[in-house]
């Protein structure tokens, strides 16, 4: 039998992985999402923090894809390398977590929008959504096994047809731009439940996390890469472009309707926005295209989650069945794996007054911890000086950005919140099983005792957020 050619992806692939993995659900909700909590200056004010907070993580992944070529798995090799196996995995497995649970909004969000023109969808969380979202779960798991190269190759056409309704919103929306109601909107002093501009600020950054996890999409997929110099390239040219389109979206917006209008548009917003400059097409318009990006990010997603989880098995971090392949080279276990909590999640919903929200802000929760320990592990590397005896030049701006992406993912946590933080904990816990299976498995020692202390902190956490559900403390 023949064997498939080893697949290599070049800039422009890699760039599409990036720009498809965050363009998603996030940037069709944001004109509602900003005017339920501040104006135009908190939005500006949100948007320069966290473009700058990302661009240094941009830079950190540019950096460390030279410094750090042999290490190819992306997010989580990074953290095994610089802070250890248990961290590593947790990494590993937090980011898994976050693509199941994006991929889980994506279908909510569908059904959501499909909802508008029929009721039995209702907000995405009801049986026929659920079994409708079940069926393309699937469909998409049996197009991935065929081949990598075949999914990433409808991603990268994905991308660009989910690209052009935002354009199209663009210049419609900046044709009707009013600067009279941009003015009324710009100091957010309607906000709803705050008293202050940080209040307002930091009631966006979650939502700011959410829209851009995915940056990382290259240098998960780092090892396709037919040149290493285009992962970190491709990082910075998608993060780029879609900062663009994130700040004209919000910013825009303001123009068009007064903030209790936009605070009070369903889902996705961007829709009810269009509406209001050209009519009813405009809503149906932005629908389409709302399917076709999420699609294609859920896409991008599924793709990245079974890479995790394959990467780190072949890295002994997860079971070693996570890093069986098929004849097609795909990691069909993994696979396999992700599309099963996936469906569990979408079950869940079933339970979840406000799925989509949810689902949004334990995302962005999950999410930091690995964006903490590769910002730190960065920062690690310049500190001691590894890896630059031979090549010293921009040692000292790799520290300053390195330093400064750490300070932004450690404020994210702080912004997060507590509630967030133990809910994530109740993932980590448990899923450290998979960990132990590993190890042992290996004939290695389970924990060190560092590790130990934290498997006994992330337990206790999850013990008090399940007991902060169970006596109502903690609401989802």
């Amino acid at each position: 039998m023949t064997q498939p050619t080893e697949q290599k992806f070049a800039l422009p692939t890699l760039t599409a992985m990036v720009v498809g993995s965050m363009v998603g659900a996030g940037i069709f909700s944001l004109p509602q999402t900003f005017g339920r909590v501040t104006g135009g200056l908190g939005a500006l004010i949100a948007w320069g923090i966290a473009g700058g907070g990302m661009l240094m993580l941009a830079f950190v992944f540019q950096t460390l894809s030279r410094r750090k070529p042999d290490l190819d798995a992306g997010v989580f090799a990074y953290a095994k390398d610089g802070f250890g196996n248990y961290l590593g995995f947790a990494s590993a497995l937090g980011y898994w977590t976050v693509c199941c649970l994006g991929n889980v909004s994506y279908w909510v969000l569908i059904k959501s929008t499909l909802g508008a023109l029929f009721p039995i969808f209702g907000d995405g969380n009801t049986v026929i959504a659920v079994a409708v979202s079940s069926l393309g779960v699937w469909t998409v798991h049996f197009l991935i096994l065929r081949g990598v190269r075949e999914a990433a190759a409808l991603n990268t056409i994905v991308t660009v047809a989910k690209i052009i309704p935002i354009l199209m919103f663009l210049v419609f929306v900046g044709f009707g731009f009013k600067a009279d109601i941009f003015a009324a909107n710009f100091w957010g002093s309607m906000a709803a439940g705050t008293d202050s501009l940080f209040d307002q600020v930091r009631g966006t950054m979650l939502v700011t996390v959410f829209v851009f996890v995915g940056i990382e999409g290259a240098s998960v997929y780092s090892r396709y890469a037919r040149r290493r110099s285009d992962v970190g390239l491709a990082t910075l040219l998608g993060f780029l472009g879609v900062l663009c389109l994130l700040v004209l979206v919000t910013m825009l917006s303001y123009g068009i309707l007064l903030r209790p209008e936009l605070a009070g548009l369903r889902n996705p917003s961007m829709a009810g926005v269009l509406q209001a400059v050209v009519g009813p097409w405009g809503a149906v318009f932005i629908s389409i295209g709302l399917i076709v990006s999420v699609l294609g990010a859920y896409l991008s997603w599924s793709l990245l989650a079974a890479e995790v989880l394959f990467s780190a098995a072949r890295m002994e971090s997860m079971p070693a069945f996570l890093g069986a392949e098929n004849r097609n080279k795909v990691p069909f276990a993994a696979l396999w794996l992700t599309n099963l909590l996936v469906q569990f999640f979408l079950i869940m919903t079933l339970f979840a007054e406000q799925a989509f929200l949810l689902a949004l802000k334990l995302t962005s929760s999950m999410i930091l911890l690995p964006y903490l320990l590769v910002a730190a592990y960065a920062l690690k590397l310049a500190w001691s000086g590894e890896t630059y005896a031979a090549q010293p030049k921009g040692r000292a701006g790799d520290l300053v950005r390195a330093g400064l992406a750490t300070l932004y993912a450690a404020g994210l946590i702080y912004a997060g919140g507590l509630k967030f933080l133990l809910l994530s904990l109740v993932i980590y816990a448990p899923g450290s099983a998979l960990f132990i299976i590993a190890q042992r498995e290996r004939g290695h020692r389970v924990f060190t005792p560092v590790e130990w202390l934290l498997f006994a902190a992330a337990a206790a956490g999850a013990a008090l957020a399940i007991f902060g559900l169970a006596t109502g403390r903690i609401s989802v």
